[in-house]
């Protein structure tokens, strides 16, 4: 005689998922049946079973596994009444206790105590009870047990693609706006400066209108000293507000290198020639030297024009080209 195989927990758990195999399951209910002890663990199995079914989110199943499932449910799947006396003989030989004996005693078993902890998840089983398929061991069917860590993994992983789609776009929001933000700082900047430079022309318009217009202006007309008529220029002076404005046509080109000069020639004994900026002639022979900075106050007896060196000298450099007293 064969010694008894010692029933596990793992082997109650299988019991209570009907994973078992017919032979199995007689022989842990018969266990089942004696022991209180596996009584016990058996009921908190069962319980936790069916608090886990209700927690758990369901998740579409591939297309091709459905399918499969299907067709087996409609080949397979009908009502089987039990056979206590085809139960008898197939398990007579199993320590005087039959299949049908030890799944009767497991069943009311597992009643008595659903009955006393959840009245409305007990199951019964009467003389007219029938079992379907779903309800019998199946071989093979441990697969469903991956199904449940398949279905937590789509799960996580559909949560996982939505907190990222989220980041992204809050990214691309943020992106969005700091460009935003830094193109009205641009536009703000540039209209700053537009209108900084419009009111320093403004400014400066005032001032050559002013100029022109002052009764107390010294207006000199510059020429060679052999009185030829080119080239010409004209002063407009103001002494008490050092502002002067010079114009002049007909002049020659120079060499790369070199530059006309203005000179203001003080009337006071002594001082010496004053530089009032440097000009280049356009393609006619004009130019014009318009407000350069010279000190208020100067009062001023003539003016001169010198060929200097690129960038112009603080004394003139004779001959002088052009001047006007």
């Amino acid at each position: 005689m064969s010694e008894q195989r010692r029933i596990t927990s793992e082997d109650l758990a299988l019991f209570a998922m009907q994973l078992l195999s017919k032979e199995e399951t007689a022989e842990v209910a018969a266990y089942v049946a004696q022991s209180a002890d596996a009584r016990r663990e058996l009921a908190e199995i069962q319980g936790d079973l069916a608090i886990y079914a209700h927690s758990v989110d369901l998740h579409t199943p591939p297309a091709q596994a459905r399918e499969r499932l299907m067709k087996q449910v409609a080949r397979e799947k009908k009502a089987i009444p039990i056979d206590r006396e085809a139960a008898q003989e197939t398990s007579a030989g199993r320590s005087g206790s039959t299949f049908a004996d030890a799944v009767e005693r497991a069943n009311s078993t597992a009643k008595d105590n659903a009955a006393n902890e959840s009245p409305q998840n007990g199951r019964s089983l009467g003389s007219d009870t029938y079992l379907t398929e779903d309800d019998q061991p199946k071989r093979g069917a441990g697969k469903i047990l991956p199904w449940i860590g398949w279905a937590i993994a789509a799960g996580l992983a559909v949560a996982t693609g939505d907190l990222y789609h989220e980041r992204e776009s809050l990214r691309d929001a943020m992106t969005t706006q700091a460009s935003q933000i830094d193109q009205l700082k641009t536009d703000a900047a540039a209209k700053v400066a537009d209108a900084a430079a419009g009111a320093a022309d403004a400014a400066k318009a005032r001032k050559v209108l002013d100029t022109l217009t002052d009764s107390s202006a010294m207006r000199i007309t510059l020429s060679t000293y052999k009185a030829s008529t080119a080239p010409l220029g004209r002063v407009t002076y103001v002494a008490g507000k050092g502002a002067l404005i010079f114009t002049v046509s007909n002049l020659g080109s120079l060499q790369p290198t070199k530059t006309y000069e203005l000179w203001l020639l003080p009337s006071a004994e002594g001082q010496k020639p004053i530089p009032a900026g440097t000009f280049l002639p356009d393609g006619h022979g004009n130019a014009s030297v318009i407000m350069p900075p010279l000190p208020a106050g100067v009062e001023a007896k003539g003016f001169g024009v010198t060929i200097e060196d690129e960038g112009g000298s603080t004394t003139p450099t004779m001959p002088i080209v052009l001047v006007g007293e």
